[in-house]
C-alpha cells in the first residue's frame, strides 16, 4: 500500500499494489503494521456496505460526534465515486476546508479518514457498491452532519444530484 497525505492533516489516499497474473491480481487492504507505520492507528470495529443503484445519488456529509468519534476507511468496490472529506476539527488548520478523490473499483485508492471529519460520496455509475471500515461502533444518538451544499464549504461536485434522502437534504449548515 502507498500512503499520500491529503491537504487535510491526517487524512490520506492510500492506493492498493496489486500483484497481477493471468488470474487477476492479489493486493492487501488493510495491515495495522502498515498503517501504525504511517501514523494511523485505525482499530477497525464495524465494517459497512452502501450500495447504490442510481447515478448522481449523494450521501452525505456524515460525522459521529464526541465521545463516539470514528476514524473511516472506505473503498469503492464497484463504480466510481467522488468522495468527499470536511475538516470540522475546531483547532486544526485545515479548519472548514473540503477535498476529494475520485474512488472506484478501477483506480484501487481507498481514503483514510480521521475522527473530526465529514464525509459523503455521489456516485458517478449506476450500480455502484461502497465499502466502510469504521474504529468505532454507530451510536444513532452521536450521529452528526452538515449540507452537502452549505455555502460555506462551497463543495464543487461533479455532477446534479438526482437523488438525496431526506434526512440529507434537512442537515444544518455548518456553525463556526
Amino acid at each position: 500500500m502507498k500512503f499520500k497525505e491529503t491537504k487535510l492533516k491526517g487524512a490520506y489516499i492510500i492506493s492498493l499494489e496489486p500483484l497481477k497474473d493471468e488470474r487477476g491480481f492479489f493486493a492487501r487492504s488493510f495491515c495495522q503494521e502498515e498503517f501504525e507505520r504511517n501514523g494511523l492507528n485505525l482499530r477497525i470495529v464495524q465494517c459497512d456496505i452502501s450500495y447504490n443503484k442510481m447515478r448522481a445519488t449523494l450521501r452525505g456529509m456524515h460525522y459521529q460526534a464526541s465521545p463516539y468519534e470514528e476514524a473511516k476507511l472506505v473503498s469503492c468496490v464497484r463504480g466510481t465515486i467522488y468522495d468527499v472529506i470536511i475538516d470540522l476539527r475546531p483547532n486544526s488548520p485545515t479548519h472548514s476546508q473540503w477535498f476529494a478523490e475520485e474512488l472506484s473499483s478501477e483506480n484501487n485508492k481507498m481514503i483514510y479518514i480521521p475522527n473530526g471529519l465529514a464525509h459523503g460520496f455521489q456516485t458517478l455509475e449506476d450500480d455502484t457498491v461502497v465499502y466502510y471500515q469504521m474504529s468505532e461502533f454507530y451510536h444513532p444518538e452521536c450521529a452528526r452532519g452538515v449540507r452537502w451544499d452549505d455555502p460555506a464549504f462551497g463543495i464543487k461536485w461533479p455532477v446534479k444530484p438526482k437523488i438525496i434522502s431526506d434526512k440529507d437534504k434537512n442537515l444544518p449548515d455548518y456553525k463556526f
